[in-house]
């Protein structure tokens, strides 16, 4: 279910402001994204699994926050992760 280490060094490189840059917003949308991703697929299989889904649904309140923290400091990076994640808002 979680993401394994070559997934998150290829999120980051992407996403990220550095090579090492894991705190930025940018990134912590994208991983929290994939870790989404990841858990919907598993419910597909586990639909009585509620305590991940616990886990699911404080992921996507955090990517959430951290949306809304981009979109009102930094409106031009907003649009380009919505549009890079696939996102509908």
């Amino acid at each position: 279910m979680a993401l394994n280490g070559s997934e998150k060094k290829e999120i980051v490189s992407k996403f990220g402001r550095s090579d090492s840059d894991t705190g930025s917003p940018e990134v912590q949308v994208a991983l929290l994204s994939a870790n989404i991703d990841a858990l919907q697929s598993h419910f597909k299989d586990n639909s009585k699994d509620h305590h991940s889904r616990t886990g699911l649904i404080r992921m996507v309140n955090q990517r959430r926050k951290l949306l809304d923290y981009l979109n009102k400091k930094k409106p031009e990076i907003y649009s380009k992760i919505i549009i890079d994640l696939g996102l509908r808002r």
